[in-house]
């Protein structure tokens, strides 16, 4: 790092006279109180009064932001900046602070100093990922980091640079990343090649198709060369036509592909390969694509040629010895009892492959698309239940509007299903008696089966607890029941057995993802006509189902199997054709006592008037969800991303919930933004929706402990009871926490202070207009822009001048509020020529400036002063608007 002991720096404890500093610039935390507190009178930069206003914006804008800048000011480059930047400079802080450039990065001057130079004479200058070693604050020694540096020229006047601003953005994370997943490749690579590996692609019709770099350099092949089935030139004469007929038949019946030819590689030498292809489905169940290897075992059947051959020539030496010829062949029956069972156990070992990469191939689908569907469903849903108050009376459009509901629950429990079978639905587990889940269950189950299908329950005594969802369980019971009903053709009896077992080490052994241990065994068998020992194979793949086309989905058994599994269970099926089968879960037993189930409220579904804010990156269900909660009287703020709904926490705005999704771009996650929230308002309540969590709140496939969860989509009902479920809970524990009595007496005075005024209400603005509000800040714009919305104007973000044009052009606003000093043009020149395009746009003004216009600029124009408060800004908009309407009327 340099030295700065001949840097000529000002004391940092030299205090200006208060009547030269004042109060400027505002807060900007140490740095801030750095300038404010430093003599500058003997710097180049002259003291505090005397900055230019340029010089004087500039500095407040770094102060305050929390991203790292730095200003580089004048003929002495004098550097200044921020709080964010100062972590950066480690133990050159604060003497970097007022110092000349050159001194601050001395080490680095040959490129930083370049850069300067460049930005001075009207140039902007971007660093990508430049590697750099720094000493941050706090650290006991320099670490590599990585950094993206923007330099930015600041013109006093049109033409004159005085300064440069360099901003910081911290990339040593996302280089890590990239590194890590170059390395992943290259292991991948590696791997192949290690197993003589020759990686495949073709479509779904099965062709090739693309480029194949690994066949290429295996056969020597150009893409035309091996296009469609040209790869089957470069196979052996004798192999190509058996090789084609078995590819197109496992094309045909979408199944493995599992082969043995020769190939001749680019050399002219002839290999032989083992070939393995599988499909890769989609969620429709078609084919996308297929992926396969080839595998060189040239030397394997070298040397099982040369074990053949070997034998033979022993059995010819000892034909004329008759003891020798009985031991050769048991040496040979010896022999092929092992070739069989090797020959077995690698067919066993291939199918668990297939299975649990069909497995991860359902799940990274399912998982890809439940949430866009789920989001999907969410907007139908929520506008149907919108739409329903609407038509009330109107018994078509009732009729019709539930029949639409009615799909959009079909369409959720098909996402549900996908889910449970790839193991990806958040489980919310409690210790459950089975028994009595069981017996609960009974009149559920004869509605659901008919009086035909006799019915027998069979509970061993001193049954244990299990810990399983118990609204899976049910669905997993009652699934196999219907199964069982249609297996029985509607009559015959079903059995329901629960017992205590304990499945030993041996039979662990002998089956998959089980442990020994205690289980509750929960057996359901039915009188039917039973399955095949194919149709038991394959009866836990989804949509695969024996009844006919349009009676079932195929995911009934798939969804049991996730379930189970997602539950550390284990699930076998015995079945006998012309008997009937059973279907038997081993649920993992719980040490725990019962944790009893709480009566639901059906009641009437009520609303309130407590203030919630709705973090949602989907404008369509951000917009659906915000009617409904308005439409059942709440004060409804909203933000598009996590980032965002951080920025409106802490701008001072009571918040009463935090409703937000789970998945949700940018580097701030949800799970994080809760957190930070809470610490800023201990009590405040949170629910989070998602139609898929990833591992963000739910891990080993269980909520976190704490985490409420709304899944998607959900009914206004199911919203309206969540909210007022949780609004309570928080009412009780704040009266708790203060002693009150009655959890009613400290929610009035709660949402007293969390009203807006009324010039700020919804309720006294019905906010007809649109407003185009212009801030190069993005907390100010954040909270601005809440505010309007809060009074129920339709509000246009931007942070520049030149993205502010392109909005008003494409959305026509009625009122533009801008700050004066953003970056690029001004907030004046934006003025200007928004005004020249539309003469009657109104302009606010809105400054921190006494007098921020010269005399007769832009007459009409208002003034909004900065700090204002959320009725100043809403009276302003309305001022402008009132021209505007009396001249329509």
């Amino acid at each position: 790092m340099s030295s700065f002991a001949n840097a000529p720096v000002p004391p940092p404890d030299a205090v200006a006279p208060a009547s030269t500093a004042g109060a400027w610039p505002p807060a900007g935390g140490e740095c801030g109180g750095l300038i404010r507190s430093r003599a500058w009178q003997d710097t180049p930069l002259g003291g505090l009064e005397d900055w230019p206003v340029t010089l004087r914006t500039t500095v407040s804008n770094i102060v305050n932001s929390p991203v790292p800048k730095v200003l580089v000011w004048g003929p002495a480059q004098i550097t200044l900046y921020n709080d964010a930047y100062r972590a950066l400079l480690g133990d050159r802080h604060p003497q970097a602070l007022g110092s000349p450039a050159q001194s601050v990065w001395s080490d680095s001057w040959d490129w930083h100093g370049d850069a300067l130079s460049r930005c001075r004479q009207g140039e902007i200058v971007c660093f990508r990922e430049r590697p750099m070693t720094l000493l941050r604050d706090g650290e006991a020694s320099p670490s590599p980091s990585v950094l993206d540096l923007f330099y930015t020229p600041v013109f006093a006047a049109a033409d004159a640079v005085e300064g440069v601003m360099c901003t910081v953005v911290d990339v040593t994370q996302r280089a890590s990343q990239a590194d890590a997943l170059r390395v992943s490749n290259r292991r991948f690579r590696t791997a192949m090649d290690a197993v003589h590996g020759v990686l495949w692609t073709n479509s779904a019709d099965g062709r090739m198709t693309g480029d194949q770099p690994g066949w290429a350099a295996l056969t020597g092949q150009t893409p035309a060369e091996y296009e469609g089935y040209g790869w089957a030139q470069a196979l052996h004469p004798d192999d190509a036509q058996g090789a084609i007929a078995a590819w197109n038949a496992a094309v045909a019946s979408r199944s493995m592909f599992i082969h043995e030819h020769r190939v001749r590689r680019r050399d002219g030498a002839w290999r032989n390969f083992a070939v393995r292809g599988l499909p890769m489905l989609r969620a429709d169940g078609s084919i996308e694509e297929w992926v396969g290897v080839h595998t060189d075992i040239t030397e394997q059947r070298a040397a099982e040629r040369s074990l053949l051959a070997q034998a033979t020539a022993l059995a010819a030496e000892v034909r004329q010895r008759e003891r020798a010829e009985e031991q050769l062949r048991t040496l040979n029956e010896n022999l092929e009892a092992r070739v069989i069972a090797e020959i077995e156990e690698r067919h066993r070992a291939e199918a668990k492959l297939a299975q649990a990469q069909k497995l991860e191939s359902i799940g990274k689908l399912t998982g890809g698309i439940a949430h866009d569907f789920n989001n999907l469903l969410q907007v139908i849903s929520g506008s149907l239940h919108l739409l329903s108050k609407d038509i009330a009376g109107n018994d078509r459009a009732e009729r019709l509007v539930g029949n639409a509901l009615a799909g959009v629950s079909r369409g959720a429990k098909l996402a549900s299903q996908l889910l449970a079978f790839g193991r990806r639905q958040p489980l919310e587990p409690r210790v459950v008696n089975a028994t009595r889940m069981v017996q609960g269950m009974d009149d559920m189950l004869r509605r659901a089966i008919g009086g035909a299908v006799e019915i027998e329950t069979v509970i061993g005594g001193g049954l244990w607890n299990t810990f399983v969802d118990p609204n899976q369980i049910e669905n997993a019971v009652l699934n196999l029941a219907i199964n069982a009903r249609d297996a029985m053709n509607g009559s015959g009896r079903l059995t329901i057995e629960l017992a205590n077992v304990h499945l030993d080490e041996d039979y662990a052994r002998r089956h998959d993802e089980v442990s020994p241990g205690q289980y509750v065994m929960l057996a359901v068998s039915d009188t039917g006509c039973g399955m095949p020992a194919e149709v038991i194979a394959r009866a836990f793949d989804p949509f695969f189902s024996t009844k006919p086309e349009g009676k079932g989905s195929g995911l009934g058994l798939s969804m049991v199997y996730g379930f189970v599994k997602q539950s550390n269970g284990h699930i076998k099926i015995y079945s006998e054709v012309g008997h009937g089968t059973t279907v038997k879960l081993f649920l993992p037993r719980a040490m725990q006592a019962e944790d009893m189930p709480v009566r639901q409220d059906a009641g009437t579904v009520t609303g309130g008037d407590e203030v919630i804010l709705v973090v949602e990156d989907d404008a369509e269900v951000r917009e659906v969800v915000v009617a409904m909660l308005s439409d059942l009287g709440y004060r409804v703020l909203q933000a598009s991303d996590a980032a965002k709904g951080l920025a409106v926490i802490e701008s001072g705005i009571p918040v009463d919930l935090l409703f937000t999704d789970v998945v949700m771009p940018g580097s701030l996650k949800s799970p994080e933004m809760a957190r930070q929230a809470r610490l800023r308002i201990p009590h405040l309540a949170v629910l989070f929706t998602s139609g898929y969590t990833e591992n963000s709140i739910v891990h080993g496939g269980r909520l976190d402990a704490g985490v409420e969860l709304l899944s998607k989509p959900y009914s206004r009902e199911a919203l309206a009871r969540k909210v007022r479920h949780l609004l309570g809970n928080r009412a009780q524990r704040q009266a708790a926490q203060a002693g009150a009595a009655p959890a009613a007496a400290t929610v009035a005075p709660a949402a007293a202070s969390a009203a807006p005024s009324p010039a700020a209400s919804p309720a006294a603005h019905t906010g007809a207009g649109v407003v185009l509000f212009v801030e190069d800040d993005p907390l100010i714009r954040v909270t601005s822009a809440a505010m309007l919305l809060d009074a129920g104007y339709t509000v246009i973000e931007a942070g520049n001048a030149e993205e502010a044009t392109c909005l008003a052009r494409r959305h026509r606003p009625q009122v533009v509020v801008t700050d004066i000093n953003l970056p690029g043009a001004s907030g004046t020149e934006l003025a200007a020529q928004l005004r020249g395009e539309d003469p009657s746009l109104v302009v606010i003004f809105a400054s921190g400036e006494a007098s921020p216009l010269p005399r007769g600029e832009l007459s009409g124009s208002l003034i909004l002063g900065k700090p204002y408060t959320s009725a100043d800004l809403v009276a302003a908009v309305q001022s402008a608007l009132q021209p505007r309407q009396k001249k329509r009327g």
